[in-house]
């Protein structure tokens, strides 16, 4: 089904599992994206970020996405990642994207609230998720830079009132983790993800996925993560076997016999890192 984060994250919160939010970084690795999430049988999150969802066309996206949600029979949410501008939001929102994120963590706490909670006030017209950002996350992502030093992690009182003031669905918090970080592993803060998910009421979200390490993510599913992002991870894979295809083919070769391996290349990760975010070792929290 095509659906929305606050309905996967609602699963997900029941069953105690955190849902794969995967970047797409082009359309041709989208299907083996959704059919790896089908092969595991669990939701996934497609999230685009602005300027991917230009290039290939909002409405592109949102075609490939509810069609193989229809007819590979799998859970699939639409998802603009990191938007600044309610004019982005607005367009993935009436082209057909499910969820939106509005980052406003750059803006002055108080701004911060206002303009998510407008973003709000005009997805739930159409009934789209919104994920909101408390606290700075470091490193690249899209043209977005935040140097170590200027790293602000979320403070619990400061996400306790944000989520009350802005009815967000989602909220991605600022605990250790950094955007484009895939050659070394972070030391994420768990005391501070766990006194953040005692006085938060909705799904926690982690940003920069890839550069986590495998064995702290249950404690993190644990401890409220409900939405995992992984994009580098996703991209430096795809562009490897795309050098290594592109670079021994013929030039008159069919084009698909180069890029297949690499959509499988990011196929294999995306499925091994729902079958870590099934948290398969740990008994549902709870069931409704």
């Amino acid at each position: 089904m095509y659906t929305t984060l606050k309905e996967v994250t609602l699963r997900a919160e029941e069953l105690n599992y955190t849902v794969g939010s995967f970047n797409a970084h082009n359309l041709e690795m989208l299907p083996d994206m959704i059919r790896a999430a089908k092969e595991q049988g669990a939701p996934i999150i497609i999230q685009t970020s602005i300027d991917t969802a230009k290039y290939i066309g909002h409405e592109n996206f949102v075609a490939v996405c509810k069609t193989m949600a229809t007819n590979e029979m799998v859970d699939v949410v639409l998802h603009l990642d990191h938007a600044r501008g309610f004019d982005d939001i607005k367009e993935a929102i009436d082209k057909g994207y499910t969820s939106v994120m509005f980052d406003g963590s750059h803006l002055p706490f108080k701004e911060n609230i206002m303009k998510t909670r407008a973003v709000v006030e005009y997805a739930r017209k159409y009934g789209v998720s919104v994920e909101g950002e408390l606290g700075t996350i470091g490193g690249t992502e899209e043209g977005i830079h935040v140097n170590e030093d200027d790293k602000v992690y979320t403070d619990p009182k400061d996400a306790a009132e944000f989520v009350k003031a802005t009815g967000v669905d989602a909220l991605a918090i600022a605990i250790g983790t950094n955007h484009g970080q895939y050659k070394s592993k972070t030391e994420v803060n768990v005391p501070l993800l766990k006194e953040i998910n005692a006085v938060v009421d909705v799904p926690l979200v982690i940003h920069g996925g890839t550069g986590v390490n495998e064995m702290d993510i249950h404690e993190l599913i644990n401890n409220g993560i409900r939405k995992f992002n992984v994009g580098t991870e996703l991209l430096v894979a795809w562009t490897k076997t795309a050098k290594e295809t592109f670079g021994e083919t013929k030039v008159t070769k069919s084009l698909r016999h180069n890029i297949i391996p690499c959509n499988r290349a990011v196929k294999e990760i995306v499925k091994h890192k729902i079958g870590i975010f099934m948290n398969k070792e740990d008994r549902p929290l709870q069931v409704k």
